[in-house]
């Protein structure tokens, strides 16, 4: 899973439509639907790798029916959203949103989107872990930036979490489909054995993404960008990204384990 964890169904935000409005500030400036519409991508791509390893075969026309299903992207907003508002609370929003409403914010935000967007493309996203293998351990002072807003985020310990959660749901999700027979610590156990090559994987992928994401901005701005990250709103919206991408990629790998399940019964039938 690779793609679709590191690197979702159903609910709206109970909050007010006014209590909420300078939280859709924040995701508005953010540009967070179109961050969704390339995890969508992502995910369509991951359906098809995923449907090689399961089948041994490219997934039919029900299996493409069950992926477009579960990567739609207005259900993944309504809960990267509804999440994100009760995580978010009470923090203050107007220091986010004129960060990112302004010239560096919105670089900033460009430069993100289009890295995300090209690393869809596998040839892409070698050369950019290759380009990270070749000065990781190194004194490179753009690598130290990123390595300083890594730390600020926690995205490493973060997104190993998340993957873990995520490859938890999909078993989760092939068991209760009748896919397979494992207990929940047989799971864990199978899971956990995982985590070195996790941690290895998304550690890669994490900096590969943002020495290309961010090669072309100035030391200036990536030090505002950093601060920014380490102040009480800064970490209030990373978790609150978090809660929302995680609570998304659970739901969709639970259902894709059920749908992996649904397509291996039909071929037994």
């Amino acid at each position: 899973m690779r793609k679709s964890l590191i690197a979702s169904l159903v609910m709206f935000s109970l909050a007010s439509p006014l209590a909420a409005a300078p939280v859709d500030d924040v995701l508005e400036a953010m540009r967070i639907d179109e961050m969704i519409d390339i995890m969508r991508s992502e995910g369509l791509t991951y359906g098809e790798e995923l449907a090689m390893d399961m089948f041994g075969r490219p997934g039919n026309a029900k299996w493409q029916a069950m992926l477009a299903q579960i990567y739609d992207t207005e259900k993944m907003g309504e809960v990267v959203r509804s999440a994100f508002v009760r995580s978010f609370g009470d923090a203050e929003a107007a220091p986010l949103v004129e960060f990112f409403e302004s010239d560096r914010g919105v670089k900033i935000v460009n430069l993100e989107l289009d890295a995300r967007r090209a690393m869809v493309d596998d040839d892409v996203e070698d050369a950019a872990r290759a380009s990270f293998q070749e000065i990781d351990g190194s004194d490179d002072e753009r690598l130290s930036q990123v390595q300083a807003f890594v730390e600020a985020n926690d995205l490493i310990e973060a997104n190993v979490a998340g993957a873990m959660n995520a490859s938890f749901q999909f078993y989760r999700g092939l068991v209760e489909g009748g896919a397979f027979d494992m207990s929940e610590q047989d799971i864990l156990t199978d899971v956990w054995s995982q985590e070195s090559e996790t941690r290895q994987d998304t550690r890669e992928w994490l900096f590969a993404f943002l020495l290309l994401a961010y090669g072309p901005l100035e030391d200036g701005t990536l030090d505002a960008y950093i601060e920014m990250s380490a102040s009480p709103e800064g970490k209030a919206l990373n978790q609150a990204l978090f809660d929302g991408f995680n609570k998304m990629y659970d739901e969709i790998s639970f259902a894709l384990g059920l749908a992996v399940a649904e397509q291996m019964r039909g071929e037994d039938l």
